[in-house]
């Protein structure tokens, strides 16, 4: 009960109590007026009677005497007369009942008690006394303006409690409202959310809880900020270049390792190797400011080039050389960018004071599929680059890359088909926790059959999908079978789906997806993924999207977390129900320090805002125990077992 409501029923007991007790005072002081109301009245009369009748009692004249008492009786107003002798003999006597109007009830004559006085008036005639006269007026006149007086009272008192409760509770209201706002900043403090209270009490007791209220939470959140801020700064160190802000080597080559040899999902690729003609003269001739200036450049320019892909790895491989692997374009495409970037970085070289002879930057470039390794793919734009530094040429592609695949119209036909059909069929993988190995979800893949009517990898025909605009006809098919499946089966561990960010970017699907959850028995047993790059590149239609999910009561996840520059505070906002720690930070838990560090830190923070910490691609049993050292909830890998068909 809340504190208002408190004070509302103390303040109506109150006044509860201040009502029976003025009744009960009104009715007594009442009680006490008309009883002497009725032995005035009854004196008088018996003082009348005893002078009228004087003469009558002398001569003890009973037909007088009684045609008197009747017609005095008769006005209803009295109860009782006797008329007596000097000798105490009653010559006339006549009484009747209360006679208590039917408007007052029985209780309250009951709970009353009303018993009028008896008056007595000695009568004389020529100085000799000869008689009395005893009068008791009615009881029933005096009950009658004794309930009408209270019934009044008690109608009064009730309208003026209504309309003091409606002046209360405004007043409460407002003088509380500080609190509830307190009450707010508590709750939003369990959801992590830091909310202030812009307007301060006058009230000095309120102002003070609100002062303090506002400074925890200011406290908090400064704790909060100032944790990011320092893991923040820790990934750069471990895994950015200091200089350009891309990946450095190590965060590079697990990238690469990640998405060909691990999850073998990123479809026709084109790795292009760039290498800086001659740092270290440059670093001699121009000093170390402009070539650090045009190492910035290189590396800005390839950034441009990659665009808002979220699946673009780029990074600084070595002090002179650059990686980019992008996905693969036609060959007109591939010649323009790299005709561009030449281009620009020659501007740049000779506006540093370069000669405008000298070739500044070479480029090697390999395509690649779903079947070539990082190591492959590498060697061979590394063979590129040797054969455009031995020319002289701005850049050369690898002559026999037996990796291309070019896809037939028939290839786009066949996925574009397969795709509107919903014609695809699932595998998932299961995620354990931790400490009782017990399933939490399995994550759901969508593959399709090729061609030959065998099944084939995403990377195969991701690409095409993509290419084609289909990727959110393809999440939707894959939720329809995924909800159909759990509705057939309401034994199995909650399925999840990562979505991509066409999805996310796209309001009819959102308003499918939001009307598709709306009549769902299977919301519980849901779970909805994104990467942290579409997150991040979309945050606000991702907010959006979580708070629909959260309405539908249906789990949200973060995957591939961990490897995007731009921070964490996003969690602030966004409040996942749990995130996935990409597999490129998992690989090396068990051997590098700075690994288990960062990782140990990433799983603190996501606790510290009550969001369960996975870990990806875990496929050793040292991995396993490392990770429930850092206290991980779970873990999602080939060392769990390879994904299995639905």
């Amino acid at each position: 009960m809340t504190l208002s409501r408190q004070l509302i029923i103390a303040i109506f007991t109150v006044l509860l109590s201040l009502l029976v007790g003025s009744l009960y005072l009104t009715t007594e002081s009442t009680k006490q007026l008309l009883l002497s109301q009725l032995q005035s009245h009854g004196q008088d009369a018996a003082t009348h009677l005893g002078l009228y009748l004087a003469p009558e009692i002398q001569n003890r004249d009973a037909a007088v005497i009684e045609a008197t008492v009747n017609a005095i009786f008769d006005s209803g107003f009295y109860q009782q007369i006797i008329i007596e002798d000097s000798e105490g003999n009653t010559l006339f006597s006549k009484d009747t009942s209360p006679r208590i109007s039917d408007s007052v009830p029985e209780w309250f004559v009951s709970m009353v008690d009303i018993a009028p006085p008896q008056t007595m008036r000695d009568v004389t005639y020529q100085w000799a006394p000869v008689g009395s006269v005893h009068v008791q007026s009615r009881a029933g006149y005096a009950y009658d303006r004794l309930w009408q007086g209270v019934s009044e009272a008690f109608v009064w008192f009730v309208v003026l409690v209504v309309l003091a409760a409606a002046v209360v509770s405004y007043l409460l209201m407002v003088i509380m409202k500080p609190l509830r706002g307190v009450e707010e900043q508590a709750i939003a403090l369990t959801e992590r959310r830091y909310i202030e209270q812009p307007r301060i009490p006058l009230t000095r007791d309120l102002r003070r809880v609100v002062e303090a209220m506002n400074q925890m939470v200011r406290q908090v959140r400064l704790m909060f900020d100032e944790q990011s801020r320092q893991l923040e700064e820790l990934r750069r160190t471990a895994y950015q270049d200091s200089l350009t802000g891309v990946a450095n080597q190590r965060a590079l080559q697990n990238q690469l390792e990640e998405r060909l040899d691990y999850r073998k999902d990123f479809g026709p690729g084109t790795l292009i190797y760039l290498r800086i003609n001659n740092l270290k003269e440059l670093n001699e001739s121009f000093g170390m400011e402009k070539a650090s200036n045009f190492v910035k450049i290189v590396a800005d320019r390839l950034k441009s080039a990659a665009g808002d892909n979220d699946d673009t790895i780029i990074g600084r491989f070595t002090g002179a050389d650059f990686l980019l692997l992008a996905r693969r374009t036609d060959s007109d495409a591939l010649h323009r960018t790299l005709c561009s970037l030449q281009s620009s970085f020659c501007e740049n070289y000779q506006a540093l004071g370069g000669s405008a002879d000298q070739q500044p930057v070479h480029i090697g470039v390999a395509h690649c599929d779903d079947t070539t390794g990082s190591g492959e793919v590498l060697s061979h734009a590394r063979l590129a680059l040797q054969e455009s530094i031995r020319r002289g040429s701005t850049f050369e592609l690898f002559a026999e890359d037996s990796s291309e695949r070019i896809h037939s119209n028939a290839w786009h036909q066949h996925v574009a088909d397969t795709i509107n059909a919903e014609n695809i069929f699932l595998q998932a993988q299961n995620l354990a926790d931790l400490r009782s190995l017990d399933s939490c979800h399995q994550e759901v893949f969508s593959r399709i059959m090729n061609l030959d009517e065998t099944p084939c990898s995403a990377g195969e025909f991701i690409s095409v999908v993509k290419e084609l605009g289909l990727m959110s006809a393809l999440d939707r098919a894959v939720i329809n079978r995924v909800i159909a499946y759990l509705d057939q089966h309401p034994q199995t561990a909650p399925l999840a789906v990562n979505l991509s960010s066409d999805a996310l970017n796209n309001d009819e699907f959102s308003d499918w997806l939001e009307s598709r959850l709306g009549d769902c028995p299977v919301n519980s047993r849901l779970h909805i993924e994104v990467s942290e790059s579409a997150a991040l590149n979309n945050l606000d239609a991702v907010t959006r999207f979580r708070n629909m999910l959260k309405h539908q009561a249906v789990s949200f996840g973060i995957d591939n977390f961990g490897i995007h520059p731009a921070g964490f505070s996003y969690l602030y906002t966004l409040q996942p129900d749990y995130l996935k720690i990409d597999g490129s930070l998992i690989r090396a838990v068990d051997s590098n320090a700075e690994d288990r560090f960062f990782v140990s830190s990433l799983i603190t923070i996501a606790h510290s805002l009550q969001i369960k910490a996975y870990a990806e691609h875990v496929e050793r049993e040292s991995q396993l125990y490392e990770l429930k050292l850092l206290d991980a909830d779970g873990t999602q890998g080939y060392l769990h077992g390879q994904p299995i068909a639905l």
